[in-house]
C-alpha cells in the first residue's frame, strides 16, 4: 500500500531509544517515514533505514518544545507528504526535588510531553483525515497511572496523555483515524536511564522490557486499531487494582533512590 500510494508515517523522538526503534519496525513493514528528532542523529536513522530497508525516509531536525518548530514543521509537513500514521513518542521525564527543580526542567516536560503532542496532533489530522485509514499513536508510560513523588510533573504530563487520546478516539470513533495510546514501563533506552534503573533495584527492574520488543507490538497494536496497548499485562494489573495511597509512597520511596549518587 505504501510502496504504491507513498503514504508517511511520522515519528517524533526519533533519533534513539524506542521512536528508533519504532521507526526500524515501520521500515521493516515497507512503510516509509517521516522521522523527527532535536538530535542531529535522526538523519543518521533515516540513512540507516534507505540502506538497510530500501524505503523511503525523511528528516526533520527541530526542538519540539518550542512552539513555532513545531508548527512550522507540521505545516511543512502537510505541504510534502501523505500522512497516515503519526507516533507522537517524544518526550522527557526525570527524577528531580520539585522544589529543587528550576522552571526551564519542568516547562522543558510540559512543552514535549503535553503541548507537542497536541499541537502536532491538532495539526495534522487533516491530513490523517483524508487518508483511507490512519493512525495516531502516542507513547504514553505506565507513571500515568500513579501519582509519584521525586517525578511529580512527568506523571502528570502522561496522564494528560492517556486522557488526551482516550478522548480523542471516542470522538474520532466515526471516523477513518484510529487513536491508540501505549502504556510502557521501564526501558534502558540510554545510560542514564540505565542507571536509573539500576538504581531502583528490583522493583525498577521488574517491567523492564526492550525497545525493540516494546516497538513491535506498539506498531503491531496501532496497526489493528487498538484502544489501549498495553506493554506489561501483570504489571498494569497490578497497578489498576493497588489504591494510588498505597502504590504513591512506595514508588515515591523507590524513585528517590534515583538521586542517590
Amino acid at each position: 500500500m505504501n510502496d504504491e500510494m507513498k503514504r508517511y508515517a511520522l515519528v517524533t523522538g526519533a533519533s534513539r531509544g524506542l521512536g528508533k526503534e519504532i521507526a526500524m519496525e515501520l521500515a521493516r513493514r515497507g512503510i516509509p517515514t517521516v522521522l523527527v528528532g532535536t538530535n542531529p542523529r535522526v538523519r543518521e536513522v533515516c540513512d540507516e533505514i534507505v540502506t538497510t530497508y530500501h524505503v523511503p525516509s525523511e528528516s526533520y531536525v527541530t526542538d519540539l518544545t518550542k512552539r513555532e518548530n513545531v508548527l512550522s514543521m507540521a505545516q511543512d509537513v502537510n505541504c510534502q507528504f501523505e500522512i497516515f500514521m503519526l507516533v507522537n513518542n517524544a518526550g522527557v521525564g526525570g527524577t528531580r526535588s520539585f522544589e529543587d527543580a528550576d522552571m526551564a526542567y519542568l516547562e522543558n516536560i510540559i512543552d514535549l510531553n503535553v503541548r507537542c503532542t497536541t499541537l502536532l496532533t491538532h495539526a495534522l489530522l487533516p491530513n490523517l483525515r483524508r487518508q483511507p485509514k490512519s493512525y495516531i499513536l502516542n507513547v504514553g508510560s505506565m507513571a500515568a497511572h500513579t501519582p509519584t513523588g521525586f517525578k511529580t510533573v512527568y506523571p502528570a504530563s502522561k496522564s494528560f496523555v492517556l486522557s488526551f487520546s482516550l478522548g480523542l478516539r471516542e470522538e474520532l470513533k466515526n471516523s477513518r483515524v484510529s487513536v491508540s495510546v501505549a502504556s510502557p514501563g521501564a526501558m534502558a533506552t540510554n545510560p542514564e536511564v540505565t542507571e536509573r534503573i539500576a538504581r531502583q533495584g528490583f522493583f525498577g527492574k521488574l517491567t523492564l522490557k526492550s525497545t525493540r520488543t516494546v516497538a513491535q507490538k506498539c506498531v503491531r497494536q496501532t496497526l489493528r486499531r487498538k484502544r489501549m496497548i498495553i506493554i506489561n499485562p501483570i504489571s498494569h494489573f497490578l497497578s489498576s487494582i493497588i489504591p494510588n495511597g498505597i502504590k504513591t509512597p512506595i514508588l515515591s520511596r523507590i524513585v528517590a533512590r534515583e538521586m542517590v549518587s
